[in-house]
Parts: structure tokens; C-alpha cells; sequence
């Protein structure tokens, strides 16, 4: 896809037919537009202001773990991932997530957030995805309640928000301590 044809939210309100099925793709420069009007859409101007955008100016998001979801070539959500430590291991924040209006409850939300959480942990060099989210949600998609206040968070959040997915069980209560660069081996 070439910059002329790159994707815009305008694009996405396209109504969407239920019986449509969402892929995912790696992000490309071509993307960054319809991204950044996503993130507007669903999350508005206050989004700046949240302690998760707090974390990515930190630690920049890792282009190799942003994802696009499309539906029948329509791009119509996204995600990011940072790279992070809590209590010196490494994994991940994900974030933000966002589908386009007129494209939810396709489960492209759900295909966006199991995709780069697959991605991230086969690398084998992070332990953890860690998250800001409805528990409703994610949970049923495998994230876990972290201990309440044991993740230090550089500004305001909501301690039961705070989700962790891993293969080791343990670490959701285990993690503890300020969210830090990732340690380099």
C-alpha cells in the first residue's frame, strides 16, 4: 500500500456487514494517519492526558508489534505494544487498542489484542503482556487481575484495571514495582 492510498478513518465508516470476518497485518508508515485518527475517534482529546500515554513518551511503542485489523481490505482498528520492565522483567504494555465504530463487535478488538500478545510472547525475551482495561473484556481472553497497587504506574490509574496476560500464572499477583525501560540482555 502506497502513502496515496493509505487508509483513513473516513474509510472505515464504511458500514460493516456482520458476516464480515477482520484480519490482521503489520502496521506500515501508510498507516499512521488512519491510526492517528482512530486513536481520536474512540478516545478523544483527553487521551494525551492518560498515564498510558505517559508510558508510550517514555518508552516508544515497537513498530514490529503494531498491528492493523481490516475487513475486506478496510482497515478498522489497531494496536500498539511497548516494550517495558516491572520489577526488573520484561514484557510489554499494550495499548492503545481500537476498532472503528461502525466496525465493533466483529471481534477484531479481540483478534487485534490475542494477535500481538502471541507475537510479543513467542519472541521469547519479554514474560509478560500488561494492560489498562475492562475486565469483562480481556479477562476472558486470558488476562489476570495484577495485585491491587503492586505495579507503580508514573500517574493516576485504576488498580483493578490493571491486567496482566502470561504463561506463568504467578506473575499477574507476583509483578511489583515501578513500569521501567526494558532491560537490555
Amino acid at each position: 500500500m502506497t502513502l496515496d492510498t493509505a487508509p483513513s478513518a473516513a474509510a472505515a465508516a464504511v458500514s460493516a456487514s456482520p458476516l464480515r470476518v477482520p484480519t490482521v497485518r503489520p502496521a506500515t508508515s501508510a498507516d499512521d494517519a488512519f491510526i492517528e485518527e482512530l486513536q481520536a475517534i474512540a478516545f478523544g482529546p483527553g487521551r494525551f492526558s492518560k498515564t498510558a500515554y505517559r508510558i508510550r513518551e517514555r518508552f516508544p511503542i515497537d513498530p514490529s508489534l503494531s498491528l492493523v485489523a481490516e475487513v475486506d481490505g478496510t482497515a478498522c482498528g489497531s494496536v500498539w505494544m511497548t516494550p517495558i520492565s516491572i520489577g526488573g522483567i520484561n514484557g510489554w504494555m499494550l495499548g492503545p487498542l481500537a476498532t472503528h465504530p461502525n466496525f465493533r463487535k466483529l471481534g477484531a478488538g479481540k483478534l487485534l489484542a490475542r494477535e500481538v500478545t502471541k507475537r510479543a510472547l513467542a519472541r521469547g525475551d519479554g514474560q509478560f503482556v500488561m494492560l489498562v482495561g475492562d475486565r469483562d473484556y480481556y479477562c476472558p481472553l486470558g488476562w489476570e487481575p495484577t495485585a491491587l497497587g503492586n505495579i507503580e504506574f508514573p500517574g493516576p490509574v485504576d488498580p483493578t484495571r490493571v491486567l496482566v496476560f502470561a504463561e506463568d500464572k504467578s506473575l499477574a499477583t507476583a509483578l511489583s514495582g515501578p513500569i521501567a525501560a526494558w532491560i537490555q540482555g
